[in-house]
């Protein structure tokens, strides 16, 4: 498999007309080696010619991690503590063919890598890895699928075992640890992102942070959050009503955001651009008068980052391939009284769409018994 990528790769540099791609700790790394590196103070990068052997520069502790059969063989320039990184990144350069163009992750490279770049590239001009990137991962394989697919199953038991226990009195930042933990015990991994735990007007804020506000009996409570299984993420959120019944303009203003969000849904399939997804669930929250109070665009690819192509957002006429996945996740935010948003995880087909995530939708009132 990741053979077949790096061949993906080369192939696209070429056609690209780009010499080499540079790559630092994240996702794109992980992709291309199946190796989990952390960003910190010892810069590692890896060198992907057009042609030709990948060439890594990294600190020598790091190197145990290559010594796996199914990676392709890559030639590495170590460095320790004492050294630091400048020979091994000159000796990694110097071990590349020619190299005019490079591209590089805009979004990524910090300025120590840069300068390193320069140094020993001057010469290079510099072009965004994005677009290179976005061919090779936006489109999931079956195993990428049924990773994100394990990452769902996690998250909704979890939220299942959690909001057994809620209860009104208990505190935002008490609920995001019990969820934590509880993602963790049914076999989650890393944790993408904090969970955000909202309650009553705090769910107003789309991103917003946990604190010590105690829910009160009749709030809504919005969590938001998800987990990841062998690099791959989910990313769910359900809204409940904590304590007791809510009035009917919280239910009919929740209904409203249930029915945009199966309106996303629905319309999902290839060759649909992009934002027909964004259009077809605002129409829904735009004719039922709360348009100006929908305030982010309706959804975001998912896969080894929480957020990455392709946008469900106007004005993204991409279209959409079979294998993409994305959220669908409308919300209405009133300022001062509560938010409702509903997110699900997508897949495209070859002859439509699929829900990853199938937790209840339907408005829920949770933490009503002792």
């Amino acid at each position: 498999m990741l053979q077949e990528r790096l061949t993906r790769l080369q192939k696209e540099l070429q056609d690209r007309g780009l010499d080499c791609l540079a790559l630092i700790p994240g996702a794109n790394l992980r992709y291309m080696t199946g190796l989990d590196f952390h960003l910190m103070e010892r810069p590692l990068m890896g060198f992907f010619p057009a042609e030709g052997q990948p060439v890594f520069a990294i600190p020598e502790l790091e190197r145990p991690k290559f010594e796996r059969d199914d990676l392709y063989p890559i030639h590495l320039f170590p460095y320790t503590d004492t050294e630091g990184p400048a020979s091994a990144f000159e000796q990694a350069t110097m071990a590349l063919p020619e190299v005019q163009s490079l591209s590089v992750e805009y979004l990524r490279m910090r300025v120590m890598e840069l300068k390193l770049v320069q140094r020993h590239l001057p010469n290079a001009t510099l072009s965004d890895a994005r677009p290179v990137m976005d061919v090779l991962r936006l489109r999931k394989d079956p195993s990428e699928i049924a990773l994100m697919q394990e990452a769902v199953r996690v998250t909704e038991q979890a939220l299942q075992h959690l909001i057994e226990q809620v209860r009104p009195g208990m505190t935002e930042r008490q609920i995001a640890s019990r969820l934590s933990v509880a993602l963790l015990e049914a076999g989650g991994e890393a944790i993408p992102i904090e969970p955000i735990v909202l309650s009553g007007p705090n769910a107003a804020m789309p991103h917003g942070v946990p604190g010590n506000r105690e829910v009160q009996a009749g709030e809504v409570l919005l969590l938001d959050f998800g987990t990841s299984v062998g690099g791959y993420l989910s990313d769910i959120t359900r809204t409940f009503v904590v304590g007791r019944q809510p009035d009917s303009r919280l239910r009919e203003i929740y209904e409203v955001v249930k029915e945009a969000n199966a309106a996303g849904r629905a319309v999902a399939a290839p060759g649909v651009p992009c934002q027909e997804v964004d259009r077809a669930a605002r129409q829904v929250i735009e004719a039922a008068g709360w348009g100006r109070h929908f305030i982010h665009r309706t959804g975001h690819g998912i896969g080894l980052e929480g957020h990455e192509g392709p946008y469900m957002v106007e004005g993204n006429t991409e279209l959409l391939e079979a294998g993409m996945t994305f959220t669908v996740e409308p919300g209405i935010y009133l300022s001062g009284e509560f938010g409702i948003r509903i997110e699900d995880d997508m897949v495209i087909t070859p002859d439509g769409s699929e829900s990853l995530t199938s937790f209840e939708r339907n408005l829920l009132v949770i933490g009503t018994s002792a």
